[in-house]
């Protein structure tokens, strides 16, 4: 695949790092993140210097300069702009020990945790303790932009939510009646 085929502004938002590549001694090595499976094989992408400043860029910054190509054919300059969600890390680490530690949608405990917005960032939620829960990074995914109400009915959460306890389910239906004393604010999306 070349470089000009790959759709680097879905870096950071549905094309997520889940591994890397080590090599040396005539070898290489492939390593993916226990929570995804090999599916299918990778695609490997052909890249200049230029191309990987690109990637890198795209993956690490706020806003990224891409090229895309409008319905004519005809390419122009985007600006891409990811979330900037600047989560304070001691507030998510508090999430993590106030949340044991573990997943609050599936109650694993051995995979990396992200903290997931009860109220979603981009409709004013703030990301503050009281609105955010530890969850790993597959339930994160799967919920999606889904409010936190539609998550709780969705087949995805019930399938995972049989492993919590019957006091688990409870407290996670029981934040239900607080979403609406979370402050609201305005998220502003600066250049």
């Amino acid at each position: 695949m070349k470089f000009e085929d790959f759709p680097v502004k879905d870096v950071g938002h549905s094309i997520q790092l889940v591994g890397g590549i080590w090599a040396g001694d005539g070898h290489s090595y492939l390593f993916h993140f226990p929570e995804y499976g090999m599916e299918h094989m990778p695609s490997t992408v052909e890249v200049s210097l230029d191309d990987w400043d690109t990637l890198l860029r795209q993956s690490d910054l706020m806003e990224a300069e891409v090229l895309s190509r409008a319905k004519d054919g005809k390419l122009y300059k985007a600006v891409v702009r990811k979330c900037q969600r600047q989560i304070d890390q001691q507030v998510a680490w508090n999430v993590y020990k106030r949340d044991q530690y573990e997943c609050r949608y599936c109650g694993r405990d051995n995979v990396p945790l992200t903290v997931d917005h009860l109220i979603l960032w981009e409709e004013g939620g703030p990301s503050t303790e009281d609105n955010m829960l530890a969850s790993c990074k597959k339930c994160n995914k799967t919920r999606g932009n889904a409010s936190y109400a539609d998550w709780l009915k969705h087949p995805s959460y019930k399938k995972v939510s049989a492993n919590l306890t019957r006091a688990q389910q409870d407290a996670n239906r029981a934040i239900l009646e607080r979403l609406d004393d979370i402050k609201r604010v305005i998220n502003v999306r600066s250049r």
